[in-house]
């Protein structure tokens, strides 16, 4: 079947943070911000991602591995530095000196490590011993490992179910859902605006939701082909397979986000039946914080001219600028 290519890819992408937005594009970040006072705060700052080197970037299968490394880092900073304008002191005066720097690096790459083995305890550990329990009825381990996927899809979507029920979640998750409708109202071919983002649907084939489903879904099928006799070993093998299969599930979510076929709408539902639960409909306020961090690394004007031909005129204030 032939690919259809998808034309009006942007290469920008985000994620939520604590009242607000981060946007990326390339080795640029954005942070945006709602402060208490009502204004929006921006931070621009450069992120030396590992995908900047050639072997990582280039090589399929293996770039999925370092990019989601990157997100995981990159994520977490950009969540600091939202909650930095909610803390007095921080918001006292932004200096930081070297040493402080270093501790917050420190800081940011323990929880990095922390959240990361909490992940792999709850998602990939925790399902295979519940599917444990049913060996004495189900003798067979491709059985088995069905189950164990399904279980693992269950205990992902209940830990969103249960925490989407949190006041602050929910307004997370709003945010989230301005970050999509502002990439996909750039990529539909629009100007990017409060009333265009407005209409444009809070899902993206390219969201993080999507790509830790695929997680799910391959981590199903590759152990469903893939045993071992010694309980160490198949513990073992769950924890070394996961850059194998974020690496199968980056070429997924990467092939979704540029092609457009009957196969890569039918690969991408769950992700975006999932997207139902972790993005909400933001509100005008959440949508000028978005178009604010996109506008501070991305050129969408130019993007409008090269992939449509539309020419937008900079806003009067712009231009005097």
């Amino acid at each position: 079947m032939k690919r259809k290519q998808i034309m009006n890819y942007s290469g920008i992408g985000g994620q939520a943070v604590l009242e607000g937005v981060m946007m990326r594009n390339r080795e640029k970040y954005a942070v945006a911000v709602r402060k208490p006072d009502g204004t929006i705060a921006v931070d621009v700052d450069d992120y030396k991602a590992a995908t900047r080197f050639r072997l990582a970037r280039k090589i399929p299968f293996l770039r999925g591995t370092f990019v989601f490394i990157d997100s995981l880092t990159l994520g977490l900073r950009a969540i600091n530095a939202s909650a930095a304008y909610y803390d007095e002191e921080e918001a006292a005066g932004k200096e930081q000196n070297a040493a402080s720097e270093r501790k917050e690096q420190a800081v940011t790459t323990l929880v990095t490590i922390v959240s990361f083995a909490i992940a792999i305890a709850i998602f990939m550990l925790l399902p295979y011993f519940l599917a444990s329990l049913f060996r004495r009825y189900v003798h067979s381990e491709a059985l088995i490992a069905v189950l164990e996927g399904i279980l693992r899809i269950v205990v992902f979507v209940g830990y969103i179910l249960c925490i989407s029920r949190l006041k602050d979640i929910r307004r997370l998750f709003a945010y989230h859902g301005a970050e999509h409708k502002c990439i996909n109202c750039l990529e539909s071919g629009r100007e990017l605006t409060v009333e265009n983002a407005r209409r444009a649907t809070r899902l993206h084939r390219r969201c993080g939701s999507s790509f830790l489903l695929f997680v799910m879904l391959v981590s199903v099928v590759l152990f469903f082909f893939i045993h071992a006799e010694a309980l160490w070993m198949r513990l073992l093998l769950r924890i070394i397979l996961i850059p194998v299969i974020a690496g199968i599930s980056y070429e997924l979510i990467y092939l979704a986000g540029r092609t457009d076929n009957l196969i890569i709408r039918a690969i991408s539902a769950p992700g975006l039946w999932l997207q139902r639960l972790t993005t909400r409909e933001p509100d005008n306020e959440m949508l000028e914080v978005g178009i604010a961090a996109v506008e501070a690394v991305f050129d969408w004007r130019r993007y409008l001219s090269d992939a449509f031909g539309l020419n937008v005129e900079p806003a009067e204030g712009e231009r005097d600028a």
